[in-house]
């Protein structure tokens, strides 16, 4: 099996729009990062692979605010926010779609969707209504069926267009391919690929290395808590050390 080049080309920017600086979070005392630093610029989707237990979804809890920082700093569009609270970073730009969905099971399509734009005005909820389901035109089919009843590919549809109802700058995705066919596996990352050409900056994890190096126009690898590869999404891809662990090469 030989790794597929990524067709994305990395737009020009000013400078990151996101950077972790020597971030260590913990779990009481468990030290899950341990001096992580990324940068993602404005309008890239960077991607970070790796094993289960590597600190992918600690990473994106730090920067959303679920979780803080001990030490080091994360900044956004050049502001410290390694103290802020969640629903403030909303406000500021940064949505996330987490893993497991977490969507209202016993809340409409509709009414979820309107849970994600608490930040917004009566007036933008609308166009943000039409834009998600123009994106995700099974949620427009879907719009008034309970959560809990959708399929595995349309919740996963539902906490993407959530996260998006904010109209954030940067959009976080925990594993949004986790438990979907191979075909709805297709229909998210085009869809991914759409919501970056739109102009939305994206965060990426997923298991799914291969889709997500195709996508991405950078990577990191991550082990235990420790970045031990960076670089353009080609040249992680093109990785031995990668293709074995992560692309199913022998």
């Amino acid at each position: 099996m030989t790794a597929t080049a990524p067709v994305a080309t990395a737009p020009a920017t000013r400078g990151p729009m996101l950077m972790l600086d020597d971030v260590h979070t913990y779990y009481g005392h468990i030290h899950a990062l341990q001096g992580v630093s990324i940068e993602v610029e404005q309008g890239e989707v960077v991607t970070l692979i790796g094993a289960n237990g590597a600190g992918k979804t600690t990473t994106l809890k730090t920067i959303s605010g679920l979780l803080h920082p001990r030490e080091g700093r994360v900044l956004f569009e050049g502001s410290d926010i390694s103290r802020t609270a969640a629903h403030h970073l909303v406000r500021t730009g940064i949505g996330h779609a987490p893993e497991g969905r977490r969507i209202f099971s016993r809340l409409s399509v509709e009414e979820n969707l309107q849970m994600g734009a608490f930040t917004r005005n009566q007036k933008e909820i609308g166009p943000e209504l039409e834009r998600v389901m123009t994106l995700f035109p099974r949620l427009r089919e879907r719009v008034n069926q309970q959560g809990g009843t959708l399929s595995g590919g349309e919740q996963q549809m539902l906490a993407i267009a959530r996260a998006l109802m904010s109209r954030p700058r940067l959009l976080l995705l925990d594993e949004p391919s986790l438990g979907l066919s191979p075909i709805l596996v297709q229909q998210i990352f085009s869809i991914i690929r759409e919501i970056n050409e739109q102009g939305t900056t994206i965060l990426l994890v997923e298991q799914n290395a291969q889709q997500a190096l195709n996508v991405a126009h950078r990577a990191y690898v991550l082990q235990t808590g420790h970045v031990v590869l960076a670089g353009s999404a080609a040249d992680v891809a093109s990785n031995e050390s990668v293709r074995k662990a992560y692309l199913g090469e022998d």
